[in-house]
């Protein structure tokens, strides 16, 4: 069976994907893509919760949101940096399963490690496309079509943004599946996921919503112009 994916997203921690497209995958799974989410760390470092626990909640959040698959690895929380090694990794992994859409954190964000996945993936596509660059299964070259950039923290204006209305619930159930990051229990740490951090998201996708003329919208960023059809055009007419 092939492992080829539509959408590779990249997060440096699980969470981070759904909390910056969840809507955006649960959207396109229903429409009948294959999608991916790759965690380069497995939250080690993690105020609340532990990594058993973490993984548990990781699978569970991938099984609402319907992906095909869920790549783990070992990539130090807090320790994500430019190494020849840590972008191996990931070219390893967008060479074995073909993606033709890449998506990773926003570089600006208030937890480093988001900022750093950011760096390592847009390295990583660009090896992934070297023929003669060998990858840790010595497999052919992959070039990625496109590399978008989606947002955790942030309330950057996006460049484009996605519908997400009639997902907008996936996402909800997806998160509070991470019970261990943002539901305050009896001797967990206090941390800014810990106070209103879903329904901080969730508003600000009905902003972006109400900005496009839908209910929700998850924003993206990307570094090339967006190619619009004249059909797709004209379907907004």
């Amino acid at each position: 069976m092939s492992q080829k994916l539509d959408i590779l997203a990249i997060g440096a921690h699980p969470d981070d994907v759904e909390i910056g497209m969840g809507g955006t995958i649960a959207k396109y799974t229903n429409k009948g893509y294959k999608i991916g989410i790759c965690d380069l760390t497995k939250s080690e470092l993690s105020s609340n919760g532990t990594i058993t626990l973490r993984q548990e909640e990781a699978k569970k959040a991938g099984e609402i949101l319907g992906i095909s698959n869920r790549i783990q690895l070992s990539l130090p929380d807090r320790g994500l940096y430019i190494t020849e090694a840590a972008i191996n990794s990931i070219v390893t992994v967008i060479r074995e399963y073909q993606p033709t859409i890449v998506f990773a954190p926003y570089l600006e964000d208030r937890h480093p490690d988001h900022g750093h996945c950011a760096k390592l993936v847009e390295e990583a596509v660009f090896s992934a496309g070297i023929r003669n660059y060998k990858d840790a299964l010595g497999q052919f070259s992959h070039r990625v079509k496109d590399l978008h950039f989606y947002m955790i923290n942030g309330f950057h204006r996006p460049d484009f943004v996605i519908d997400i209305s009639d997902s907008i619930d996936k996402k909800i159930e997806s998160l509070r599946a991470y019970k261990s990051q943002f539901e305050k229990a009896e001797g967990s740490a206090d941390t800014p996921l810990t106070n209103g951090y879903i329904e901080t998201v969730e508003s600000r996708e009905r902003l972006f919503g109400k900005e496009a003329g839908v209910l929700y919208a998850e924003g993206f960023k990307t570094k090339k112009p967006i190619l619009l059809s004249a059909d797709l055009i004209g379907e907004g007419k």
